[in-house]
């Protein structure tokens, strides 16, 4: 049995002081959370401004997204240490952090960001930092793991100075989230799950035609392969030329979810719609080992979309970093060029920030009309909207392909940035400007690996990047940020950022990081050192 009879959000009094939590997913649950967001506001006008003041953040990285589809990413486990960069906060001396991750940070890792601090010293800043760990490493997202100790978020919520000025940071929102927001007591800065369907692909397509954002010509809400067939067919009847159409999962991310449909492979028949549905089986799976049924089986349980694969000469992946703040106010963060790689360039890789000059302004209005019409459907939080850019008659048409309802590849590469040159990124002009009014330009990557870096510690790192001067500089604000340093000795891959006052700068520091890394490790397979 549970009880409620005055659920108002203070210091004093948190709603886990019921006997027993309301069942995840009820209706209670739902509006108590409801509160704790509608109270949020508060906090964010009155303590946010404040660098000052006191305030409790609870970083749970978690990727509560389908669990078939996120084992197939290597190392995946290590991704939560992307939202290392959240340590950042503790530049803010009364900032109390507490980071909860599947398996143990390792210290050097800790320490190699507690270094990279503005204006506080490591000592003082570990002070107020509490690491947390579930020691399990599963493909289970994070915020299920933690659900399932209790003893974690007790000592979460001893951690938790002032419920009033505490709140949840999360890679996305969830169910599970919500239920761990309504047993912390605390908001979350981000989206409630009620609307997640805006962040499927379904989703993305209609809103963004209620928008009139132009969109590839395609299908959404499908489950079955008689709905994709069909959908198949009529594309190809509106468009006889076209080569190639994209099938995507709905909750598929990274292009994990992907798969391609090529019309050169449709078996000969006379009827071409049971040419195509007999043809189905020749897809190309985006995913590593996942075959066609086990494909199709995700689609049906999750739904997904069928569109036409746009082609052309000159052809860009941009995406737009979005925030609407808990009062409904629209920020453009940041654009980026996404570079992706693999068969048909489905799978993210890294990204130039910002966006190129030609259409950064551009994508960016796009981006706020879109924003402004998720205000209306009470979206929160940080998001992304990706578009794809073809150069046609010397002029750039974009198409909107997708909205991300969550953090991304994009996310933290952005903030630790912002972090270390407290600098701001202007949409109107399309420059991110330092205080001291210089530009600052990155090329950062989740994907740098490498089968001889497998046996590389932290520390190596750390050391190799010391020993050849490429770690991040602050007095001239220049240099390279590693990240996913935990996947490095096991899976041969990290993720870096190089910041620089050009691109040009920023792509040089990529390859001269790539150029010492090879020289490392292939002398120590040498030496046998």
């Amino acid at each position: 049995m549970f009880w409620i009879d005055d659920y108002t959000i203070s210091s004093k009094r948190c709603f886990t002081n019921a006997p027993t939590d309301p069942p995840a997913g009820s209706d209670m649950e739902k509006e108590i959370f409801r509160q704790l967001q509608q109270n949020f506001k508060r906090q964010y006008e009155h303590i946010f401004p404040d660098k000052l003041a006191s305030k409790t953040v609870v970083i749970v990285p978690s990727m509560t997204l389908d669990h078939e589809i996120l084992s197939k990413i290597k190392g995946h486990v290590y991704y939560e240490e992307r939202m290392l960069c959240m340590l950042m906060l503790l530049r803010m001396p009364q900032t109390n952090v507490v980071f909860v991750s599947s398996i143990s940070i390792d210290e050097g890792i800790i320490d190699y960001y507690l270094h990279l601090l503005p204006g506080i010293t490591g000592h003082h800043a570990r002070q107020r930092l509490t690491m947390l760990s579930c020691y399990d490493a599963s493909a289970k997202p994070l915020t299920q793991k933690i659900l399932e100790r209790p003893r974690i978020i007790n000592k979460i919520k001893k951690k938790i100075i002032d419920l009033q000025q505490s709140h949840l940071v999360c890679f996305n929102v969830a169910e599970p989230e919500r239920t761990l927001a309504v047993q912390l007591g605390i908001p979350i800065y981000g989206c409630d799950p009620e609307l997640l369907h805006l962040g499927s692909k379904s989703g993305s397509r209609i809103l963004f035609k209620s928008c009139g954002i132009t969109i590839p010509d395609g299908y959404e809400n499908l489950h079955s392969q008689k709905e994709i067939s069909e959908a198949l067919f009529q594309l190809k009847l509106k468009h006889p030329t076209l080569q190639k159409a994209v099938l995507k999962i709905n909750e598929g991310f990274s292009g994990e979810g992907n798969a391609i449909f090529n019309y050169q492979n449709v078996l000969p028949a006379p009827d071409l719609k049971e040419a195509i549905e007999a043809s189905l089986s020749y897809i190309h799976v985006v995913a590593d080992k996942v075959n066609y049924e086990q494909y199709y089986k995700k689609f049906g349980e999750l739904g997904g979309i069928v569109e036409a694969f746009l082609d052309g000469d000159i052809k860009c992946s941009p995406s737009v970093q979005c925030r609407i703040n808990p009062i409904g106010q629209v920020s453009i963060i940041s654009t980026h060029d996404q570079l992706l790689g693999g068969e048909d360039n489905q799978v993210f890789i890294g990204a130039n920030f910002p966006a190129s000059k030609h259409y950064a302004v551009e994508i960016a209005q796009l981006a706020e009309i879109i924003s402004e019409r998720m205000v209306l459907q009470g979206v929160l939080g940080r998001f992304s909207i990706d578009f794809l850019s073809i150069l046609l008659n010397n002029e750039w048409v974009h198409y909107a392909i997708e909205i991300n309802l969550r953090k991304g590849g994009t996310t933290h590469p952005f903030l630790m940035l912002q972090f270390l040159t407290d600098g701001v990124y202007d949409a109107a002009s399309g420059i991110f400007l330092m205080t001291v009014g210089e530009p600052r330009y990155y090329f950062a990557s989740d994907n740098v690996s490498s089968p001889f870096y497998a046996g590389l510690t932290p520390f190596d790192l750390i050391e190799i990047a010391m020993f050849h001067g490429i770690m991040y500089d602050s007095t001239k604000q220049e240099g390279v940020v590693f990240h996913l340093i935990g996947a490095l000795s096991q899976y041969g891959k990290l993720g870096m950022i190089c910041i620089a006052a050009s691109p040009e700068r920023a792509k040089e520091l990529y390859l001269k990081t790539i150029e010492i890394l090879n020289f490392e490790c292939m002398q120590n397979e040498v030496t046998g050192c």
